[in-house]
């Protein structure tokens, strides 16, 4: 194995906090899984690469290099272990935080915008040329934009190969290879298995699926789409995440929000299903998340946990009814984003923990997450829709409008009978069923317009800056509303939204003095918690309305 592939780090960058090779070795040494998807480790004796908390016997420390990314380790010939699967590990949150060309575009390649608009698609996005591109990734994260995309079609494929019976033709196309030699070349180099293999190895239960094998899609042509979800049971999926999760709260507060018709939760509390129509680049879906977690998820060590209660979490199952597969790593990234799975609560609850003020709440909501949104459009229209009035009450105004102008199902899933609206449709509706003022309506048309028209960009990696920039400049978009669709629609950890009441009450509640006017008290105090202030705002809401925003 040459010694010359090892990544370096760019300037600025470290792995996850961990700046020598001495501390990373520490978190290898202890199991450490808070580092998780964070950084990744290759043995030069096995050839193998793995995530920090394997259970594996720790390789000596001349033997081991590191490196950023699944991708780059791949790069570098290291297959992928069979016992820790790094590959299955959450995101690093750092894309989430990082607003830079490098975290736009980890995000885009996360949504599939490679595989189908390759990489010049991904430059033009950016801004950028395909070779500043290929430089900025590859200088910070040891691979280009193609082979991090590879290495996530491999991922969506193997998860294929253990989970459904489909044709090992159609898992290749349906991952996003371009042809069948191609994907057993790319499975054999990270799995050093065939696809076959892979697929037998799950039915012995041996180094297999941690999911069951579902009744699955019926057979497709390659590259082909149904009307129908794909099986009855879906394919099913364990969408990891790391330290606690709080299940409570993320799927109160899902709950709480359900648009009639595009939304609904089942179960009580402890035992919920969330379920969920969604509109996708190939056709479309209904995504079901269970609140019952896997593992622990609260700190407390687990067989495949690190020590000193360095746990990797656990994971929520999910089932996707996918209408054309090619759509399930899209799919997947959406729910994990509406779910924050890839978030870092042990650098949140640091951060915020430090505070006087939210120490208590902190301690009192471990694992609290910022719930993102599957579609950007639906989160910008429910912001305005909640213009002053309460969630409840936008949330009926949402189900109306799904249900004038919603694109039917072809046939309804429990009480899933729509996909939400999109912005041609909006920008021309006259909206007379909402019953809303005038001037509220003529906001909501005007949004729509401009996300159809290109005129405010809020895909996955779209500028955070310039696309708030650009909300605010539409008539009847204020501050509060641009911020929250920047921390939902966008996905942004770091937005203070000073001018909302159950802000204002939870900071009350907590002890904290407010003022009023542009620069309050809330606002200074909020410099302290970046980058990580809309977990502030969650743990503000908490206490202060069941409901907050």
């Amino acid at each position: 194995m040459s010694d010359s592939r090892e990544w370096r780090p760019g300037r600025g960058r470290t792995l996850g906090g961990v700046t020598t090779d001495e501390s990373r070795y520490e978190a290898v040494r202890s199991r450490d899984a808070r580092f998780d998807g964070v950084f990744f480790l290759g043995v030069r004796t096995t050839g193998i690469y793995c995530r920090p908390s394997c259970p594996a016997v720790t390789p000596k420390r001349e033997n081991v290099r590191y490196y950023p990314s699944a991708a780059a380790a791949q790069r570098a010939g290291f297959r992928a272990c069979r016992r820790c699967r790094p590959d299955a590990v959450p995101g690093s949150a750092e894309w989430d935080v990082r607003a830079d060309v490098v975290g736009r575009a980890m995000r885009m390649i996360g949504d599939g915008v490679v595989d189908r608009e390759g990489v010049a698609g991904l430059a033009a996005r950016l801004g950028y040329s395909a070779r500043q591109v290929q430089r900025q990734l590859t200088a910070e994260l040891g691979a280009g934009p193609v082979a991090l995309a590879r290495a996530q079609r491999a991922h969506t494929a193997r998860v294929l190969l253990q989970t459904t019976p489909l044709p090992v033709t159609e898992i290749a196309f349906a991952a996003g290879f371009a042809s069948v030699r191609q994907f057993n070349d790319t499975m054999r180099e990270i799995y050093d298995r065939t696809p076959s293999a892979l697929r037998a190895a799950a039915s012995r239960g041996g180094n297999g699926p941690r999911t069951p094998r579902c009744s699955g899609p019926s057979r497709l042509p390659s590259g082909a789409s149904s009307d129908a979800p794909s099986g009855p049971a879906g394919v099913p999926l364990r969408l990891a995440y790391r330290g606690p999760y709080a299940h409570d709260q993320v799927f109160g507060f899902l709950e709480r929000r359900a648009i009639p018709g595009v939304e609904e939760m089942t179960g009580g509390p402890g035992a919920r299903t969330y379920r969920r129509t969604l509109r996708l680049p190939y056709g479309t879906a209904v995504a079901e998340v269970d609140e019952r977690p896997g593992g622990t998820g609260t700190g407390t060590r687990t067989g495949t946990g690190g020590r000193n209660g360095r746990t990797g979490g656990g994971w929520l199952d999910c089932r996707l009814h996918l209408t054309d597969l090619r759509d399930l790593t899209t799919a997947v990234q959406r729910v994990r984003r509406l779910f924050d799975l890839d978030a870092d609560p042990y650098a949140v609850a640091e951060r915020l923990g430090g505070d006087a003020v939210l120490r208590p709440l902190v301690e009192a909501a471990p694992g609290l997450r910022s719930p993102g949104a599957p579609d950007p459009l639906e989160l910008a229209v429910r912001a305005v829709l909640g213009q002053q009035i309460t969630v409840a009450g936008a949330r009926t105004l949402a189900g109306r409008l799904v249900a004038a102008y919603g694109k039917p199902l072809a046939s309804p899933d429990g009480s899933l009978t729509h996909l939400f609206p999109d912005a041609g449709a909006l920008a021309s509706a006259p909206l007379g069923e909402l019953g809303m003022p005038a001037a509220r309506r003529d906001t909501l048309r005007t949004v729509a317009e401009a996300v159809a028209d290109g005129t405010v960009a809020l895909d996955p990696g779209a500028d955070r800056d310039e696309a708030e920039r650009a909300l605010r400049a539409l008539r009847g978009v204020g501050p509060w509303t641009a911020g929250y669709v920047r921390m939902r629609a966008l996905g942004d950890p770091d937005v203070f939204l000073d001018g909302d009441a159950g802000v204002r009450h939870g900071l009350e509640l907590a002890g904290a003095g407010v003022g009023t006017g542009e620069e309050s008290g809330g606002t200074r105090r909020a410099e302290r918690w970046r980058p990580w202030r809309s977990y502030a705002l969650h743990h503000l809401w908490r206490p202060a309305s069941q409901g907050g925003r």
